[in-house]
């Protein structure tokens, strides 16, 4: 059964960056239809709400928007998109005061009245405003409540399984989901769609986003044959607390304040190690740290389950129970002591620097598709500085949300999308057909399957590679992808049917698990987050360049490069005058 529904605007996603979006929209233009599909409850799924740490604005003294912007610049290496980079920085500002002002999110203060801002990792300046070591759940709380209290359309438990393009296959037409409670598909016809489902690279061993987050955005992408840069670029975050193999609660993060406010890291036996790495030690960028940890890893110097510990204690432990009060809450609920004692860690992925090709106002080069938050490549490049993924959500969506109001509203010209456009219903069959597969197979083991991925993925593709284990990973990722088409379902029941949403899960993780691969294949040296030890330098800044995934065909993975456009600043040059490197040098 196929249900047909029409709607103005369409959001995919209820992170950040999808409710930002509604709010612009419906506020922009109230007349028109807006709608947020969600696969599973409105505030209660998504990346943004799992947010620790906070958010980072140039609001200090000394600070500004152009030390935002190098510090974004040189910690992703010199790869990102610099109008992006530059528009996450500037609109940073605003968007922090309509959180504040206009949405109703309470920060935590200093006693002058000022938003306290902590520090982060690869940042000259203290710029993190915060709410504890839990931003995002204050950030989600309150963009619920306005969303709520507006006329917004909800598809709640809504799965998208893929965008749909019109009839002459030159636009999109809109988007086919399947209503997980009642088990039918559903086929939301829009004049503007954003993909907002955010990242989530679950498909390694250890990581940060929960288990139904599985990439589906960026592999309906990929499927549609719409370019995927930077796809290599998997940012590990150091300290994902390490439990065992008995606790969900492996790989979440333990936040990065915890470093910024002087933790130290030691190896199994109790010795720091990160002075032999870096000399920013455990303030140097994520992807050093990360790559410092899994190289005592392999050395042997480890802890009982196999990673490093982080300690506090130095630093008073009253001190650390009163600053890092949900962290050492959730230390806790797994049996360690944060505050007085040592807590293992390892790295653990996190966040997809990676993503869709858009445009500072975040279009694509398909007419009718946007996209905001992780699903979009190029504001970090290399390297995300923490505290800058929240920011990019937010500021995004409320650009995606007032464009895509202004070119639906629009009158004519090259960006008006005043109207709907008649899908390709030969498209929509052999989608659900694609869906429905598994139903047709003999029962397998997914799970089996799921497990064998994610050691795949950290052995062959993760936090060091080379060239030998990328191509040893893309093999077993076909052959993954193989046995998956395989693989059927005992129950054919479509309502909340976990079983076939693994298995849609498990297709998504691969498909895009062999886009990373293939792009780190390409990649001949090593920026941030993509370290090849059989190609250790960094490569000339000068002719940076970043890749573009496309799928040629059916199947055919191909990645190409492009240059980086030094449109604001070039390497070497800077735009602080007269400034020494670091605030931290200077006051030192």
């Amino acid at each position: 059964m196929l249900e047909r529904h029409d709607t103005d605007v369409l959001i995919i996603g209820a992170g950040g960056a999808g409710l930002f979006a509604a709010l612009h929209a419906q506020k922009a233009a109230p007349d028109l239809k807006v709608t947020i599909a969600v696969k599973g409850l409105l505030g209660k799924c998504g990346c943004t709400r799992m947010v620790q740490g906070g958010y980072n604005v140039a609001l200090g003294k000394g600070d500004s928007v152009e030390r935002h912007f190098m510090d974004t610049i040189i910690g992703g290496k010199w790869l990102p998109d610099q109008a992006m980079a530059w528009k996450l920085c500037e609109t940073a500002v605003v968007r922090v005061r309509e959180l504040e002002n206009e949405i109703g999110c309470f920060f935590d203060r200093m006693p002058d009245g000022t938003l306290h801002q902590k520090a982060f990792a690869g940042q000259t300046y203290d710029r993190t405003v915060h709410k504890g070591d839990l931003t995002g759940i204050e950030i989600i709380n309150r963009l619920m409540e306005q969303v709520l209290s507006r006329p917004v359309e909800r598809l709640e438990e809504h799965r998208a399984l893929a965008l749909i393009k019109s009839k002459s296959g030159d636009e999109l037409a809109g988007v086919l989901f399947v209503d997980m409670r009642r088990g039918v598909f559903r086929f939301v016809r829009a004049k503007a769609v954003l993909l907002a489902t955010g990242g989530g690279p679950t498909m390694y061993r250890y990581h940060t986003p929960s288990g139904d987050k599985s990439m589906d955005g960026l592999a309906m992408a990929y499927r549609l044959g719409l370019p995927l840069r930077d796809m290599e670029m998997v940012q590990f975050h150091p300290t994902g607390l390490l439990g065992g193999e008995n606790t969900r609660m492996t790989g979440t993060v333990l936040e990065e304040g915890l470093r910024g406010a002087g933790g130290h890291l030691l190896d199994g036996n109790g010795r720091r190690f990160m002075f032999d790495y870096d000399e920013g030690g455990e303030r140097a960028t994520r992807d050093i740290v990360s790559r410092a940890i899994y190289d005592e890893m392999r050395k042997g110097n480890t802890t009982p389950n196999g990673g490093v510990y982080i300690a506090m204690s130095h630093l008073g432990p009253d001190d650390v129970r009163k600053k890092f009060k949900g962290m050492v809450k959730r230390c806790a609920d797994c049996g360690f002591d944060l505050a007085g004692g040592r807590v293992e860690v390892v790295p653990t992925a996190h966040y997809l620097m990676g993503g869709l090709v858009v445009d500072p106002e975040t279009r694509t080069e398909l007419p009718g598709l946007y996209v905001a938050g992780e699903d979009s490549g190029g504001a970090h490049g290399s390297n995300r500085l923490g505290g800058n993924g929240v920011a990019n959500s937010t500021v995004y969506g409320g650009v995606a949300g007032d464009i895509m109001a202004a070119d639906v509203t629009a009158a004519g010209g090259d960006r008006e999308q005043n109207r709907f456009r008649d899908p390709d219903e030969a498209q929509i069959e052999a989608e659900i057909a694609r869906a429905r597969l598994p139903f047709a197979l003999k029962g397998g083991n997914v799970h089996d399957l799921r497990l064998r991925l994610l050691d795949l993925m950290w052995d062959d593709v993760g936090v060091m590679r080379t060239g030998d284990g990328l191509r040893r990973g893309m093999q077993g990722l076909q052959a993954l992808s193989a046995e998956l088409l395989a693989t059927g379902l005992p129950d054919d029941d479509m309502v909340f049917n976990i079983t076939w949403h693994d298995w849609l899960n498990l297709q998504s993780l691969i498909e895009v698990s062999e886009v990373i691969a293939g792009a780190a294949l390409s990649r001949e040296n090593s920026r941030g987050a993509h370290y090849r030890e059989d190609f250790p330098d960094s490569g000339d800044l000068e002719t940076s360049y970043f890749t573009v995934a496309r799928r040629q065909g059916e199947g055919g993975l191909q990645v190409s490069r492009q240059a980086v456009d030094f449109s604001i600043v070039r390497p070497g040059e800077t735009l602080l005058k007269d400034e020494p490197e670091t605030l931290v040098l200077a006051q030192g």
